[in-house]
């Protein structure tokens, strides 16, 4: 029998589409467990997530969850092997969050890094906000799921999961897994303005992008401020445009020298750049093109995730209530 793995992500910013920061961090690596055939897998579209601080941005959230839809399509998620749904069509989340909160402490709710992190960044101060990372776990635990790919900075809420399971299952009777969180083999992926890659910045280039738009966004990008222009020498290994080139370009390490010697200048490194990314992401971005070409199917597809991610919650809940007594 197939471990349970749970992945999810929130359909964020105008229009809910990913970035290469996204798709090199988390997507690749979900295909990559989905088609080992060692997981049966729930892949999700977190929109109650997004309210935690788009409470009053809804109007775009139909749109932003279809484009995400197609962002997992796209990257090579695969419906047949994985059920690909939205969060909030299956209620049985939040039937399991409720009861989680029943035996929670509020203590390990604000002990989470970043809770007050987010609070002082986003200036948000609700319940939801306070509980979100307990509705992570009722996402994972309502299918009892044996793993969770994460980075570093979400394992102190694959912990909080585990700490929920073990509560539950001392109280009630074993019941829930404790979750391992599978870390990505990722190193961050930098934005244009050389910080990480993140909608909130304005410093990411979507999956989606065409290759002009890659390319503007490229010839913009941040370089080393000591190598002003061509015949400077430079250092590759603090420049965010090299550090692409690790991961779109396959003799990047040609590119060292001739940067340190300043042979090399940065707008002829960020054209060799744009050809080779451009390059690497055309079967993801031909394969959006034809999905875009058939919206009903991307719908349809996500009602059957949703039925089949229904059928293994509805029965953890019908164990849970069953365990807690409450199953009139």
């Amino acid at each position: 029998m197939a471990d349970i793995l749970l992945s999810g992500m929130q359909p964020t910013g105008e229009t809910g589409r990913l970035h290469l920061g996204n798709y090199e961090g988390a997507l690749k690596n979900w295909v990559k467990l989905q088609n080992g055939g060692k997981y049966d897998m729930y892949c999700c579209i977190v929109d109650w997530h997004f309210l935690t601080s788009g409470y009053n941005e809804t109007e775009g959230l139909k749109n932003s969850v279809k484009e995400l839809a197609i962002d997992y399509l796209s990257a090579g998620l695969d419906p047949t092997k994985s059920a690909i749904f939205v969060q909030s069509e299956v209620k049985e989340h939040a039937e399991l969050h409720l009861l989680f909160s029943m035996i929670t402490p509020t203590s390990w709710l604000e002990r989470v890094p970043s809770y007050k992190e987010k609070a002082d960044e986003l200036g948000l101060d609700s319940y939801g906000f306070l509980g979100y990372p307990l509705l992570q776990a009722a996402d994972i635990l309502v299918y009892q799921a044996n793993a969770v790919p994460v980075g570093k900075d979400q394992l102190p809420h694959i912990e909080l999961t585990r700490e929920v399971a073990r509560r539950f299952n001392y109280i009630y009777g074993d019941l829930f897994p404790e979750p391992d969180g599978l870390l990505t083999p990722f190193a961050v992926v930098r934005g244009t303005d050389g910080r990480k890659m993140s909608k909130s910045y304005g410093n990411d280039i979507k999956m989606a992008d065409s290759d002009e738009d890659t390319t503007a966004k490229l010839k913009k990008m941040f370089t080393d401020p000591e190598k002003l222009r061509k015949g400077d020498p430079g250092r590759p290994e603090i420049c965010p445009v090299y550090s692409l080139h690790q991961i779109y370009n396959a003799n990047h390490e040609e590119v060292i020298e001739p940067c340190k010697s300043g042979k090399l200048g940065c707008v002829d490194c960020k054209m060799n750049l744009a050809e080779n990314l451009n390059k690497a992401m055309m079967p993801v971005r031909q394969k959006r093109v034809e999905i875009e070409k058939d919206i009903d199917k991307v719908r349809s597809m996500l009602k059957d995730g949703a039925d089949r991610a229904r059928a293994k919650a509805s029965q953890t809940m019908s164990e849970v209530r069953k365990a807690m007594k409450i199953d009139w």
